[in-house]
């Protein structure tokens, strides 16, 4: 199971102390896997400052969620035959969501903790920003080459009525440079293939005794070549209409022919480059201007990544990583606005066990009621100025949602 509750709860006597009361309730009766989630002493600022923050930091949780999302769901569409490995490359600081999250340290070099807490969320809102600016230049470019290039192969599928010929028909099948003559194709159903043999001839003056020739067919339809002169080009349309058999408008064309192949060549190439994919473990540190290196762990590259790619994976990577101190983040604020100053909280990450997701919300509510007066559960809709109440419902300890399983055809 992906998904995590990260809470908070004050600390007692010390925080190991509080942390050791939650993990002997839950842990031991099987009801979650906890893990010590890692906070260092930010800049608490003033209350005034903290109480806008927690909205703000509420506003910007979604938008950086909805870009992680957006970033991982277009490497899916990107990979397209290759969705099944899709998982194992979206890696946060080269390891998978998992890991980073149940091992998150913060990143001192991204997010300076000497900096105000509002100065940290904006490098983290224009970092995202830029990334999300950046997926939609790439994903309108590449929707443009992918969408160029469906159009072409189109032409090379479907009913011989509509699809290209030029893969299908050679020189030697047309009388060419003749001033009287011309070939036609004719598009002929299956069934009615005696009925062709018996009348082309006579569909018209001056058509070629004995020119018709079988060049190809699908599973409905045969095309047929035909010979005739150019002056009962117009006669001959038209009475093989009438026996629906209908005339393709086609003039052969080497020159035209050899740039189509040449444009889906090239547009298949181009497509191909940008998403060559390679299962690399990515360590990235500064968005937008890394270096990728391989971890050393027996995995090596067996061909290049292509520039799409690559780019989704480094700033999937810079997209999560945010996301999660983001989290941080909030809970250092709602635990600071909830159990006061000094700083003196536990926060904790545990991973429920499916089946008992109910059972663990009431192990933490009767652990934590005394936090809250009331010691009940509150409606999200009620409005507690200082409190965000983002999430369905409102617990007595401070508590967020961190779902790892980003893709929709999960």
């Amino acid at each position: 199971m992906t998904e995590f509750w990260l809470i908070s709860a004050p600390g007692e006597k010390n925080c190991q102390q509080t942390w050791d009361k939650m993990n002997t309730a839950t842990a031991q009766t099987n009801l979650s896997t906890n893990h010590k989630f890692n906070i260092p002493e930010l800049k608490v600022g003033t209350l005034d400052i903290l109480v806008g923050l927690s909205d703000e930091l509420a506003k910007l949780d979604s938008f950086v969620e909805s870009v992680v999302r957006k970033v991982a769901q277009y490497m899916a569409d990107v990979l397209e035959d290759s969705r099944d490995k899709v998982q194992e490359n979206l890696l946060a600081n080269g390891v998978d969501l998992v890991t980073y999250v149940t091992r998150f340290h913060w990143d001192m070099a991204k997010y300076p903790i000497k900096q105000s807490l509002k100065n940290i969320s904006e490098i983290m809102s224009k970092q995202v920003s830029q990334i999300d600016n950046d997926l939609k230049a790439r994903a309108s470019a590449y929707n443009s080459l992918k969408g160029n290039l469906q159009s072409l192969e189109r032409k090379n599928v479907g009913s011989l009525l509509t699809r290209s010929l030029a893969d299908i028909v050679k020189k030697e099948d047309f009388v060419l440079d003749s001033e009287y003559l011309i070939t036609l194709l004719v598009v002929v159903p299956k069934t009615s293939y005696p009925d062709w043999e018996k009348t082309y001839e006579t569909l018209s003056e001056m058509v070629v005794p004995r020119s018709t020739k079988l060049l190809f067919e699908d599973q409905d339809s045969g095309l047929f070549s035909v010979t005739l002169f150019r002056k009962a080009i117009d006669d001959f349309k038209h009475k093989a209409r009438e026996n629906k058999f209908m005339v393709r408008d086609f003039q052969y064309n080497e020159e035209e022919m050899k740039a189509d192949k040449e444009e889906m060549t090239r547009l298949s190439t181009d497509k191909k480059k940008q998403f060559v994919c390679v299962q690399l473990n990515l360590k990235t540190h500064q968005p937008h201007k890394k270096k990728i290196s391989n971890d050393n762990n027996g995995q090596s590259a067996s061909a290049p990544q292509g520039p799409l790619v690559r780019w989704l994976k480094v700033n999937f990577s810079e997209a999560f990583i945010a996301w999660i101190h983001i989290k941080a983040l909030r809970v250092f604020t709602e635990s600071v606005l909830r159990y006061g100053l000094p700083v003196n909280f536990q926060a904790m990450l545990l991973q429920p066990n499916r089946r008992n997701m109910k059972k663990l919300r009431e192990v933490l509510q009767d652990l934590y009621k005394h936090l809250d007066s009331s010691g009940t559960v509150i409606d999200a809709s009620m409005d507690i100025p200082g409190l965000n109440l983002s999430q369905q419902e409102y617990y007595p300890y401070v508590y967020y949602k961190i779902d790892c399983n980003l893709l929709d055809f999960k």
